[in-house]
């Protein structure tokens, strides 16, 4: 009985193995399946862009022989290299970079999505440079003050200069449109945005929460709800990269010496009827010259990809330069004592030569 009982115990385990055997063996047929069609379009070059990792570690040379093979068939056909985004990083969308630049560029261009060049001369009464300069940079306070990302900043500064083109406004109710237009700003690009209260605190409670709400509206109303304008910061980032490639070791001081000549130019009326990728060019070719003074501040691989010729930018460049050396906006100082910070490498505080030479505004060569 004892012997029989054992076999029926082997009996069954031999069951269990060959159930499972089985079962493993109709497991497996899908997967080769699929590895059947993956290979099928292995020369299609979408499948790059794909994130699940081969099962097989017998293809994974194959598929990297592949993209090596069609980079080289890039460069041998003379086609324009990124050098902002990560080569064949799926979340970079390198094949798409140069249609979403052109997207953007006909954004800024769009007159709708553009405040007047004029605005204060043709549409304000009551307000002048000078107190937009001085709202400009009490607001790079606050959103200092609030931890705010810069693209709520310059934001903001669109909402303000597009409604006062098309509104004229009290100069009592500056305040009031600048920390509104920041709420409308912070809603859009802040994960935890400051609440109507705290931009009532920050006013020292000059307005009222009702008061700060209702300018909200407004503004939203005047501008026709066109909030997700691309701004200054949104090309400075992409120029930023490209202007590190030869930048060695000052590649972090270029950034730094970057958010704060952007920022130095929200100060100046003057920069509201340049463009904003104009504007990110101009700030990447003085920053370069302020850090190089011996060096000729622009070059072919810059001007490929903001295409902007240096002689495009000298209005631009002049006017961020004089902000730069306090010839202009001097009394605006709020500023100039962020960017004193160890934290941003004290660029506000680096020596640049008086003027910018002529021939720093020559053609480069290709």
């Amino acid at each position: 009985m004892a012997d029989q009982e054992n076999c029926a115990r082997l009996t069954r385990a031999a069951a269990a193995k060959r159930r499972a055997a089985a079962s493993s063996a109709v497991e497996d047929q899908p997967v080769l399946k699929k590895r059947v069609v993956l290979g099928e379009l292995k020369n299609v070059p979408n499948v790059v862009a794909v994130t699940r990792k081969p099962k097989s570690k017998a293809k994974k040379p194959k598929a990297k022989r592949a993209i090596v093979t069609e980079k080289e068939d890039v460069v041998a056909k003379g086609e324009s290299q990124e050098f902002d985004v990560k080569p064949h990083d799926p979340q970079m969308c390198e094949s798409y970079v140069s249609d979403i630049y052109d997207y953007l560029h006909k954004m800024e261009v769009d007159p709708k999505r553009r405040p007047l060049p004029d605005y204060i001369e043709k549409v304000q009464i009551d307000v002048t440079p000078n107190m937009r300069g001085i709202l400009m940079d009490w607001l790079v306070e606050v959103a200092e003050e609030y931890k705010l990302v810069s693209d709520t900043l310059y934001l903001t500064v669109n909402y303000i200069d597009r409604f006062l083109s098309l509104k004229a406004l009290n100069r009592q109710k500056l305040q009031l449109l600048g920390v509104s237009s920041m709420l409308i700003a912070s809603k859009y690009e802040e994960i935890t945005p400051p609440n109507v209260e705290d931009f009532c605190y920050i006013t020292d409670n000059t307005y009222t929460k009702q008061e700060v709400v209702k300018m909200e509206s407004d503004i939203l109303k005047t501008l026709k709800f066109e909030l997700g304008n691309p701004t200054l910061k949104t090309f400075l980032r992409r120029f930023t990269r490209i202007a590190q490639e030869d930048c060695e070791n000052a590649s972090l001081q270029l950034e730094f010496l970057g958010y704060y000549l952007a920022e130095l130019s929200l100060l100046d009326y003057n920069c509201v009827k340049i463009l904003p990728s104009l504007v990110a060019a101009s700030v990447i070719f003085v920053g370069r010259y302020i850090l190089r003074p011996k060096k000729h501040p622009w070059n072919a691989v810059l001007q490929q990809h903001t295409r902007y010729k240096p002689a495009d930018l000298k209005e631009c460049v002049l006017i961020i330069h004089d902000l730069y050396l306090s010839r202009r906006g001097s009394g605006l100082q709020a500023v100039r004592e962020k960017y004193k910070q160890h934290k941003f490498k004290f660029v506000a505080s680096m020596p640049s030569p008086p003027e910018i030479p002529a021939a720093a505004f020559e053609d480069v060569r290709e």
